[in-house]
């Protein structure tokens, strides 16, 4: 098989990717994927040459992958420790910690890849523990990244930015067999401005952020807005985020998707149906949060991101293992699972309605069972599929050594 190709300033991204397919029909469609980063800064990225040899040759690619992740599982016990509410700001020297654990993060997930081509160990064991570790990163940073902004409520807005374009590259990704990273890109380029702002707030203070924009950036002081009243700082970097990465990214996705399906005489309908769990779980969180009487978005920003993230995980890990499986395409009932118990937390801020206020259950009690639940169900997909996935591969989970017949 031919190696994954890197985009040139002869080939655009699609010729890149068609050539590549061209020369590996036979691999196409039969559990073989490429990922093709365009990236503007991709060649003078650190872990672009950072050796994997620095690893053991016994280290599993896994185990770097966990370790990665977990140093963003420390970033956001930071941020909820200096900022529970992440509408206060924490010691500056936190914000040097969440660039810097942003940082090791991103070298990580990167360099576990090299490390599984080294070992010989590469599995779709490795690719569905790789995705899943990068989906539940959106919400751990997320927050990491709302403690530095100072953005209390709207960190769940940056959650759901950064969602949105991962779980529709995974979506492009189980029709297409590729994934093409733009020039600028979420995992290269968005992390790297993440953790360069997370280190420039060390210089600052969170305080830069929530504040007005024109006071912040005194250039812009001339902008008139006579009639909105102060808008801080990290509204104008969501909205710009929205407008030059998220809203381009989708248009992408969709259109590489709608190509592939013409040409394949698929239905373009049950394409789409794909992402209708991933629109109903954001529709009923955002219902859930208008109607809460203590109003989760607020004063519970932690538990409403990590119940809501490893929901969004449980979809994004079936989704992958549709792909892994040659599954059909279209809607997979199962991945409703993870939407279960929205309706219950509905219905329960409606009886605040009712009741003078007062819902039937404590919300800080269903937003507990909501974590549990989503927590739960995504864990007992982890473990399931991973023994299933190494006792039929005859491989370890977390080490290179493979099972003897």
């Amino acid at each position: 098989m031919t190696p994954w190709p890197s985009c040139t300033e002869k080939k655009s991204m699609r010729e890149v990717r068609d050539d590549w397919m061209r020369r590996n029909e036979d691999k196409v469609g039969k559990g073989w994927v490429a990922t093709f980063d365009c990236g503007t800064v991709r060649n003078f990225s650190t872990y672009r040459t950072f050796d994997s040899k620095r690893f053991r040759i016994y280290s599993a690619p896994i185990v770097i992958t966990l370790t990665g992740f977990m140093f963003l599982v420390v970033s956001a016990l930071l941020g909820y420790i200096y900022s529970p509410h992440l509408d206060t700001a924490p010691p500056r020297w936190v914000h040097l910690a969440h660039g810097l654990l942003l940082f090791l993060y991103q070298t990580f997930d990167a360099v576990d890849g090299k490390q599984a081509r080294r070992t010989s160990s590469s599995s779709p064991l490795g690719e569905l523990f790789d995705h899943g570790c990068d989906a539940l990163a959106c919400a751990f940073e997320a927050l990491a990244l709302g403690s530095t902004l100072m953005c209390g409520r709207f960190t769940f807005c940056f959650w759901v930015i950064a969602a949105v374009p991962f779980y529709l590259a995974t979506w492009e990704h189980f029709f297409t067999n590729t994934l093409i990273l733009p020039l600028i890109n979420g995992p290269t380029e968005g992390l790297m401005l993440i953790y360069l702002s997370h280190s420039f707030t060390f210089l600052t203070g969170a305080e830069w952020w929530a504040q007005d924009f024109r006071k912040s950036i005194p250039l812009l002081s001339w902008v008139p807005l006579p009639f909105i009243p102060d808008i801080p700082l990290y509204i104008i970097v969501m909205i710009l985020m929205i407008l030059f990465a998220v809203i381009p990214t989708i248009g992408s996705n969709v259109s590489n998707v709608q190509k592939v399906v013409e040409a394949r005489k698929g239905s373009m309908v049950l394409a789409l149906a794909m992402l209708l769990p991933f629109i109903a779980l954001l529709t009923g969180v955002a219902v859930w949060s208008y109607l809460s009487p203590s109003d989760i978005m607020r004063n519970q920003p932690h538990l409403l991101v990590i119940g809501t993230g490893f929901a969004f995980g449980y979809l994004v890990g079936r989704m992958i293992l549709a792909h892994l499986c040659d599954e059909p395409k279209g809607l997979k009932t199962g991945m409703c699972m993870s939407l279960v118990f929205l309706p219950f937390a509905i219905a329960n801020a409606l009886t605040a309605k009712i009741n003078a206020g007062i819902p039937l259950v404590d919300e800080l009690l269903v937003l507990f069972l909501y974590c549990a639940y989503t927590v739960g169900l995504y864990l007992h997909l982890a473990v399931s599929v991973v023994h299933e996935i190494k006792d039929a591969l005859g491989i370890y989970c977390f080490r290179i050594t493979r099972k003897e017949a």
